[in-house]
């Protein structure tokens, strides 16, 4: 008869499983829940900012001296791309346009709208429309020198004629013609840098 031998140890392993109160575990679940809160606020963020920026208003940096002295290299600005969904541009206004070649952006200023004729005679800039059949000398206070050169244009229903501040240095429309309404991506609305200049950009009023 065989013998069955036990061995029993006398030291027995105690395996303890750690637990967690109920205090600790709605802590975690208020961490997890948190956490997954800002990733979706992170998340909704992002495309509210994307679609701002797509839509609404982009940033845009000076480059170059076309608009001086009224713009410099390295202003930031914020560019409005709503007003013109439910408007079209105005004299005056500083806009962003698509270069005539290339994948470029210029920044200039409105100065003929559809259907008027532009005049630039004897250092000054003349406006012929329906409203002044004669013309009327375009009163320039934000410019430091005077318009020079020859020109007379008649604009078609949808063109604009668009010139930079910096007359003696500005490639514009008395280079490349008219710009389309399409090719107006927005107006200047707001410049953010630097510090000294930011605030809010409006067309002069040429009535004065």
């Amino acid at each position: 008869m065989s013998e069955i031998n036990e061995i029993k140890n006398d030291e027995s392993e105690e395996i303890k499983v750690p637990t967690v109160s109920k205090k600790e575990h709605s802590a975690l679940v208020a961490v997890g829940s948190f956490f997954l809160e800002m990733i979706k606020v992170i998340i909704l963020a992002a495309i509210t900012i994307g679609l701002v920026r797509y839509f609404l208003f982009k940033p845009f940096l000076v480059r170059g001296q076309s608009m001086e002295p009224n713009y410099h290299e390295s202003d930031y600005l914020i560019i409005d791309e709503l007003s013109y969904r439910f408007r079209d541009p105005e004299r005056g206004e500083v806009v962003v346009v698509h270069a005539p070649v290339g994948s470029d952006y210029y920044l200039k200023r409105v100065i003929g709208l559809p259907g008027e004729r532009v005049e630039i005679k004897n250092n000054k800039v003349i406006i012929f429309n329906d409203q002044n059949p004669q013309g009327f000398i375009l009163s320039e206070a934000y410019l430091n020198e005077i318009t020079e050169g020859s020109l007379n244009k008649t604009l078609g229903p949808d063109e604009f004629f668009v010139m930079g501040d910096n007359r003696g240095a500005s490639y514009d429309s008395r280079r490349f013609g008219p710009v389309k309404r399409e090719a107006i991506v927005g107006r200047v609305w707001l410049r953010g840098w630097p510090i000294n200049r930011a605030g809010v950009l409006k067309a002069p009023d040429y009535s004065l």
